[in-house]
């Protein structure tokens, strides 16, 4: 027997949680990569530093984020598989990914080895700090390689309804990414150059971790050398996970733009809206552990046709994210001062840090419901509304909305923190017409038949 985990019947919500839990642990200790690169170059390193840190981070997530929802597609059609009964086909879809994922991460070597100078300067990363910037892109981009693949990896895990096991290689490249930075940074002050060469690393030693692992787990299908070839399991996973990945690029593009807005207010705003976004990334790890987990919860339940268990699932998750979302709103509306001194010594930067959480706060709830039902979408193979919905939230609300409120007179980063809570209310209204008219629809078809 498999050590597969059956999300098909038992308690929804005890299940879900003892999915999320570990997925909510490995993405904690992921955060901390970049925090600790902030919290170490913080107090060791320049504000320059700093700053190139933060603006060169933002460049990362996107290539990082995008990666992780293009290996969606693999997280449910690997689940779905399983659900079907049809797991000898899994080892076709790890093979395909296998080829698809190298040349995608031999495209970013390029761009970001060769392009690092011209990406800062379009972030418009202020004078001070472009070589610094410059320096941490083209770093992480030779190490690219090692960040797809344990994106990848993640998802095969993940797919396979094993969630703690990333979390063991994620932990032991944490504690890398620690040593390295305190070694590079605090000990041989190699500013922002240190923290890259430290995440590098640490990439590379889980991905070792997660190969280890997964050549010792019991798995329920067989993986062939002929199967790591461009196959038609190819199409099946890129058909989902496409659409999540635009949708990503082009959402992450707009956090890079609203990065860009914000350099332009200068140094201290820079570097406030920096520590700001780490305390974000962390803030909003509930969420987004649901929303991955939901994913092959409800594929899982699809394939072996418990549509009713599958929408039940949604409306848990978001019961539990917004609990959670209630106790961190009050946290970072309150207490953002002293998470945002947790990052900085400047006085000034701290300042502008909690002033773009106080307008972020409201996003610490709202975004527990937005991404419990994209979760559910992804699972049931609907990523297309899920691109389209994610969009709209883009390109129509946040990002037109963070411009016109950066160009003000005496422009507020609180007002601009704003524009996030209120794009994904707008996505929230959108999710809930989708649903209920997929309702309508289905409950129609039923009624005809």
């Amino acid at each position: 027997m498999s050590n597969t985990a059956d999300f098909t019947q038992g308690s929804i919500l005890k299940k879900l949680c003892r999915f999320m839990l570990p997925v909510l642990g490995a993405l904690i200790l992921q955060a901390a990569y970049g925090a600790v690169d902030l919290l170490v170059v913080g107090r060791f390193g320049s504000t320059s530093g700093l700053s190139a840190v933060s603006t060169g981070s933002q460049v990362l997530n996107l290539v990082t984020f995008v990666v992780t929802q293009l290996a969606m597609g693999v997280t449910v059609l690997i689940a779905r598989y399983i659900g079907e009964k049809r797991e000898k086909e899994i080892g076709a879809v790890l093979g395909g990914a296998a080829v698809v994922f190298t040349i995608l991460a031999g495209c970013l070597f390029v761009l970001l080895v060769l392009f690092a100078r011209p990406i800062s300067v379009l972030m418009q990363a202020p004078q001070e700090a472009l070589a610094l910037t410059a320096s941490y892109v083209r770093i992480c981009g030779c190490g690219i390689l090692f960040i797809v693949a344990y994106n990848v990896l993640s998802a095969v895990f993940r797919g396979l309804g094993d969630s703690r096991s990333p979390l063991l290689f994620v932990l032991v490249a944490c504690l890398v990414n620690v040593a390295g930075d305190l070694v590079l940074v605090a000990g041989l002050h190699l500013d922002a150059a240190g923290a890259a060469l430290a995440t590098v690393l640490a990439q590379a030693v889980s991905v070792g971790c997660a190969l280890a692992i997964l050549r010792r787990k019991k798995l329920p299908f067989t993986f062939r050398k002929s199967d790591v070839r461009l196959n038609e399991q190819c199409r099946r996973f890129l058909a989902i996970g496409l659409p999540l990945a635009l949708q990503e690029f082009l959402t992450q593009l707009s956090f890079l733009a609203l990065c860009a807005f914000v350099n332009r207010l200068g140094l201290a705003a820079s570097s406030g809206y920096g520590v700001a976004s780490k305390i974000v990334s962390f803030v909003m790890l509930v969420p987004s552990a649901l929303m991955q987990s939901m994913a092959s919860f409800v594929a899982q339940n699809i394939g072996a046709g418990n549509v009713k268990r599958a929408k039940k699932s949604m409306f848990t998750g978001i019961a539990v994210g917004v609990a959670f979302g209630i106790v961190m709103f009050a946290l970072v509306l309150r207490k953002g001062d002293v998470l945002a001194g947790l990052f900085s010594t400047d006085a000034e930067v701290v300042r502008r840090g909690f002033e773009y959480l106080r307008g972020f706060a409201p996003e610490t709830i709202v975004t527990a419901v937005l991404f419990s039902m994209v979760g559910y979408f992804n699972g049931s193979n609907r990523t297309l509304w899920v691109m389209i919905q994610g969009l709209i939230q883009t390109l129509l609300v946040r990002l037109p909305l963070a411009y016109y409120m950066s160009i003000q007179p005496n422009a507020s980063l609180t007002k601009i923190g704003m524009s996030a809570p209120v794009a994904t209310v707008v996505g929230i209204v959108l999710n809930i017409g989708c649903f209920l008219y997929l309702n309508r629809r289905d409950a129609a078809k039923r009624g005809a038949e």
